[in-house]
């Protein structure tokens, strides 16, 4: 008999637009300031233009904290929980990519719960309680705007926190904030969603009917927009099709955890700071074709939603599927060689040591990899 645990988050908006009336959803969780947290760039794009004014005159105050970066460091998370404490915040916004909503969802917790950061690290491990969160991505992928975990880079690499009380009360998908991304973020962050997917289908652990069904629809769409949105960025019906694609995908792996494609991508951003979409991107057809032997059925089922017509047997599928998903990179003219980043043979011993250490991941993989593998798999993409 069939037991198991779904979570997911409490409400999610989905509407053209609607970031601009993000203060009365503010003033719906009782908020009369809130701290918002985001990156420069997001800034700089001027995507934060319309939101903020969309306070004025609405009761509420809101603080902008903007020193999100990628792969945020420990100190990121400090000075945003630092600052949403100095403001008295009541609530708290994370508003842009997976880095900042993942900040967002630890300051919220801790400028709350007075817990350390250093003791939620792992999972299950926070008390709470946090203060009311609302989160609003600004790119289809990373999907942290449903998910139970916070990714944080520590000098050793890179640690999480995971937890019910990270996932937010609101979820704001608003397709016109993803409008002017460019193509290559486009196309990271969606190839980003898709592991997700992919990986949640196929994950040793806690896969399940629910998240099944989210993963084979995340895959559908993106599958079926990713290249229209990067042809045309402007398409806000195809962008809202990613965005939701990216949230459900969220949704699957938030349950039905990912695996080696994540373990392996995790070194190439805590150590040479390439971005996580893209990190995936380059390893995501060689783990794939390393877990054939194994996933070759699961694959197989992904093949008919991803490559509509397809004929021959499960391993032929599967096969074709690994190969697609491989050349997505390329096919987006993003960067498929590890060299062409500034990685020199030099560093692939140490990349596959970290990875190897990704044990919380690597568990989860159909086919358990040794270092050898995972070694090969680098200098495979060299």
């Amino acid at each position: 008999m069939l037991t198991m645990t779904f979570n997911t988050t409490r409400s999610i908006l989905i509407e053209p637009g609607a970031s601009r009336r993000l203060a009365e959803h503010v003033r719906g969780l009782g908020g009369r300031k809130a701290l918002l947290v985001t990156d420069a760039g997001v800034v700089a794009a001027g995507l934060l233009d319309a939101t903020l004014a969309g306070f004025q005159g609405s009761g509420v105050e809101i603080e902008l904290f903007a020193e999100v970066v990628a792969d945020p460091p420990e100190a990121v998370i400090l000075a945003a929980v630092r600052t949403a404490r100095a403001c008295a915040a009541d609530c708290v916004i994370g508003f842009g990519g997976g880095s900042s909503l993942d900040a967002a969802k630890l300051a919220a917790l801790l400028a709350c719960s007075g817990e350390s950061l250093a003791e939620v690290y792992g999972a299950n491990l926070c008390k709470g309680p946090r203060l009311p969160l609302i989160l609003v991505p600004t790119t289809a992928g990373t999907g942290s705007e449903v998910t139970a975990v916070s990714v944080v880079t520590t000098d050793t690499g890179k640690n999480v926190v995971v937890s019910p009380l990270l996932l937010p009360d609101l979820a704001l998908l608003d397709a016109e904030l993803t409008l002017n991304l460019p193509a290559a973020v486009t196309a990271a962050t969606g190839i980003d969603a898709m592991v997700h997917a992919v990986e949640a289908y196929t994950t040793r652990h806690l896969k399940n009917p629910i998240s099944d069904c989210l993963a084979r629809e995340a895959l559908r769409l993106l599958s079926s927009d990713l290249q229209r949105v990067c042809d045309n960025g402007h398409d806000v019906e195809a962008r809202g099709r990613m965005l939701l694609g990216a949230c459900l995908a969220g949704m699957a792996f938030a349950n039905a955890p990912v695996a080696a494609v994540h373990a392996l991508a995790y070194p190439l951003g805590a150590r040479f700071h390439i971005p996580h979409g893209l990190s995936n991107a380059l390893v995501l057809g060689p783990v794939l074709r390393f877990n054939l032997s194994v996933a070759a059925p699961l694959y197989a089922e992904l093949a008919d939603i991803v490559l509509p017509g397809i004929v021959g047997d499960a391993q032929t599928k599967a096969r074709a599927l690994a190969d697609y998903l491989g050349a997505l990179a390329g096919k987006s003219r993003l960067p498929t060689r590890l060299s062409q980043l500034g990685i020199a043979e030099r560093d692939i011993e140490s990349l596959a040591q970290d990875g190897f250490k990704q044990q919380r991941l690597l568990g989860n993989n159909p086919r358990e990899m040794a270092l050898a593998d995972i070694r090969a798999i680098y200098e495979e993409i060299l």
